[in-house]
């Protein structure tokens, strides 16, 4: 650069140049700053959104402590009526029918009135109800023990799509997975806890009828925990993402309610493995099985929620095929009479199977639902077996009352069917799904 010199000639000002220069040298640096700031911030962001939160921990830990109680029940409720008030199987098929198959259409109710009164105050009023099965262990009158767990279960499938609807708040791209993962995984982790202190409660020599009823106690926890929710309702997503993403996996829902539905058949209360597993070895091998099926769902069904595996073959094959396979051989050891670990396998291939269903339903349905009708959608999952879970453990009660093979057959092919229709539907979508 020239400028003028005391003697009015012009000269190059060096030191100016040399600061033009070291400027114009710079601006990549300075570029490099602004990208790697931008960089850093979107990292902090999708990091954020991948992480599992407040709402999401609250209701996977209200979920642990609800199993926590509940789920001693259902492990003691078939001894307690087959084995101690002598109910016929057949009944206890019934009451398993009623109490599924009706918990399905509660579950959709549930879910209208989630959309219509608020998601909070449904799961709060249904949780809050689900003692009621706990009061079971009160009465030594067949009828009103079956009675009592009955309604205590419909109220726990009242409130159940109102929990999801409220946990897919917290949901998005990044942490679907994780968090339906979580949830399953402390639900279920709650029930495998349960069942071990109902194993050392009974070696401790407590009556079935008292453990019952102390099972109130956690639900009660569990109730208190989801008053901490806060409800967000405001989270829709835009209509034309909406409407793509609805159009993109429509055939997916379709496939997902018809495959649900048929699998609802199949489906049948794991009191029926208990029973058999107690009637061939002892009430507490019968009651250990529920703990390995436990374990096993919730730590499977965490790992599947945690991968990035397509949605519909995996729901396909480690779902409702799977499932399949492990009653046809819980069926085969039981008719052979084979060993104790040999049924154990087949309940863990159960636990497998439904901790993979229990983590990837829920999740296909939040990706095709619309986020304002959430619990109505949860709801309607929950419902499209309605009809197979009350027939299913009705059948599954009488044919177990000629041959138990009949029953576990039965049960594994209707399971392995559901499986290829889901796949069948799947195959015709383009994306992840």
């Amino acid at each position: 650069m020239l400028i003028r010199s005391e003697s009015g000639a012009f000269v190059h000002n060096h030191k100016e140049e040399t600061k033009n220069n070291s400027a114009r040298h710079n601006i990549p640096s300075h570029l490099f700053r602004i990208i790697y700031k931008l960089r850093t911030i979107w990292v902090i962001e999708t990091n954020q959104r991948s992480e599992i939160g407040r709402n999401a921990w609250l209701i996977s830990l209200s979920a642990f402590f609800s199993d926590l109680g509940y789920q001693s029940v259902i492990a003691a409720i078939p001894i307690y009526l087959v084995l101690i008030l002598h109910a016929p199987v057949y009944l206890f098929g019934i009451v398993m029918g009623f109490s599924y198959g009706l918990g399905a259409l509660m579950a959709f109710i549930g879910g209208k009135l989630a959309d219509l009164y608020g998601r909070k105050k449904i799961a709060i009023l249904g949780n809050a109800l689900i003692p009621i099965l706990s009061m079971s262990g009160l009465f030594s009158n067949v009828y009103e023990s079956s009675a009592s767990f009955t309604i205590g279960w419909l109220f726990r499938n009242f409130r159940t799509p109102a929990r999801r609807a409220l946990i897919s708040e917290d949901v998005s791209d990044a942490n679907r997975g994780k968090v339906f993962g979580l949830l399953n995984a402390l639900d279920v982790g709650g029930g495998a806890l349960s069942i071990t202190l109902l194993i050392v409660a009974l070696m401790k020599g407590l009556e079935i009828s008292e453990i019952i009823l102390l099972t109130s106690i956690p639900i009660a926890m569990a109730t208190i925990l989801l008053a901490f929710v806060k409800e967000k309702r405001g989270t829709a997503r835009r209509p034309q993402e909406e409407k793509q993403r609805k159009n993109s996996a429509r055939k997916a829902y379709i496939g997902v309610l018809i495959a649900s539905s048929l699998y609802g058949f199949s489906f049948f209360s794991l009191g029926f493995p208990i029973l058999t597993i107690a009637q061939a070895k002892s009430s507490l091998a019968g009651i250990g099985s529920y703990l390995v099926y436990l374990l096993a769902s919730a730590f499977f069904g965490y790992i599947i929620g945690s991968s990035k595996l397509r949605l519909i073959s995996t729901l396909s094959f480690l779902g409702y095929v799977l499932s399949s396979t492990g009653t046809l051989l819980l069926a085969f050891a039981y008719s052979f009479r084979l060993s104790c670990i040999i049924m154990y396998l087949s309940v863990a291939i159960m636990g497998m199977a439904i901790g993979t269903i229990d983590t990837l339903e829920p999740n296909l349905i939040t990706q095709v639902a619309p986020e304002s009708a959430m619990g109505n959608a949860m709801g309607a999952l929950t419902a499209s077996r309605s009809i197979g879970l009350f027939l299913g453990n009705t059948v599954m009660g009488i044919l177990y009352y000629f041959k138990p093979f009949y029953s576990y057959a039965y049960a594994s092919i209707l399971s392995f069917a559901a499986g290829l229709i889901l796949f069948a539907f799947g195959r015709e979508l383009k994306g992840s799904i």
